[in-house]
């Protein structure tokens, strides 16, 4: 089976990219024909592994930098509008030059699979594939989170695809709730290995991660940890990631006087040594889709303390099992339970395990069938057969 995956940045960090690489590796590990094309390409290497047996390409080398489009091409942009619509996330990588890449080699598409990663490229390939593709598309981020431009094209688009995938079941209903007629499948992002050393909960160290922008919610868990060093003084918060908001959070951390119990690490190469460690993973996101992150630090048997925010942590773990669980943007109720499993070793312990025992269902030798299944389905299907 030919399968082509369409990602916005191959080589770049990020919870989308791992995912999709990892599946990209363990189809071409089944025996599929796997393509991985980047829209852009700003480093030399990828920064995750990719298997050797994976094709992998560019359709913008903006290694020697990115060269801004004319007044008069954003302004012709504007007026005639493109398929990327402005409140996309990542719809500054977006340039004429760049849309008409992905639209051109899109269009070329006459067989196999093309999974696109996120709605720019969803709507992209909604409007330029060909009859011979069998589309499908991820989707990455809660329904409600998108942008109202970006809604209305999802709703006015993704029933196009042969299927619209999801990674939880909260979004499968609201998807297919608002979306009638499309075909919209679970199927949750796989950890990239289960193989991984369990903290020893000895280490006096709370680790947080993600890029450092107003989603993943640093500002929140900031004040959060000021109140809880005030019973814990030797222990650390360790957030990694890096990002635009790095220069306010340092600032935040100075005006809370955290600069001996709070560190920004930037980018290690050696995160699973860093998450085992910890005793504790925090994830204070504003919302989330599936925060492969935090099952990666279950996999270490790190107990969570979490914001339930919109899909995501909920779907993974239950309150008072693997982890506690606050109401969103809850700075109180955060410091407050993190200073519940900082002050129990036992319950930490506990949890930790739960937590490494619950993730075995995002292995994947799980997860993996799952997609090669319904690629084959709609293969058949496509192809009459």
């Amino acid at each position: 089976m030919k399968i082509r995956y369409l990602l916005l940045h191959a080589y770049g960090m990020g919870g989308t990219i791992r995912t999709v690489i990892t599946q990209a590796n363990a189809m071409a590990a089944a025996g599929h024909d796997v393509e991985l094309v980047s829209v852009v390409r700003r480093r030399e290497e990828p920064q995750f592994a990719i298997d050797p047996r994976v094709r992998l390409s560019a359709l913008a080398d903006q290694r020697a930098g990115v060269r801004e489009p004319s007044l008069a091409a954003r302004l012709a942009r504007r007026l005639r509008g493109g398929a990327v619509p402005r409140g996309e996330f990542a719809a500054h990588y977006f340039t004429p030059a760049v849309e008409r890449a992905v639209a051109s080699y899109i269009a070329r598409l006459t067989d196999g699979v093309l999974v696109t990663t996120r709605p720019a490229l969803n709507l992209l390939s909604a409007r330029h594939a060909g009859p011979g593709v069998v589309q499908v598309a991820q989707e990455h981020m809660n329904l409600s989170t998108h942008r109202p431009a970006v809604r209305d094209a999802v709703l006015r688009n993704y029933a196009k695809f042969d299927a619209v995938v999801v990674l939880t079941e909260g979004d499968r209903r609201e998807y297919q709730e608002a979306i009638p007629g499309a075909r919209v499948e679970r199927i949750p992002n796989s950890v990239h290995s289960l193989d991984q050393p369990f903290s020893d909960q000895t280490g006096k160290i709370v680790l947080a991660a993600g890029r450092l922008y107003p989603q993943k919610g640093f500002d929140l868990l900031l004040p959060a940890w000021a109140e809880v060093v005030r019973d814990h003084p030797d222990w650390q918060l360790r957030i990694f990631g890096t990002g635009p908001r790095k220069d306010r959070l340092r600032g935040q951390i100075e005006q809370l006087r955290l600069y001996n119990h709070a560190f920004l690490m930037g980018r290690s190469e050696h995160f699973h040594d860093e998450l085992t460690k910890a005793s504790v993973f925090v994830l204070s996101s504003r919302f989330e889709g599936l925060p492969m992150v935090m099952i990666e630090a279950m996999s270490h048997a790190l107990p969570i303390v979490s914001f339930d925010c919109p899909t995501g942590p909920a779907d993974v773990i239950t309150h008072g099992r693997e982890g506690l669980l606050v109401p969103p943007k809850d700075v109180p109720g955060l410091a407050a339970a993190l200073k519940t499993v900082i002050g129990d070793r036992e319950l930490r312990e506990r949890m930790g395990a739960r937590a490494a025992k619950t993730v075995a269902a995002y292995a994947p030798a799980s997860v993996m069938p799952r997609w090669e299944a319904l690629f084959s389905e709609l293969s058949a299907a496509r192809s009459g057969s």
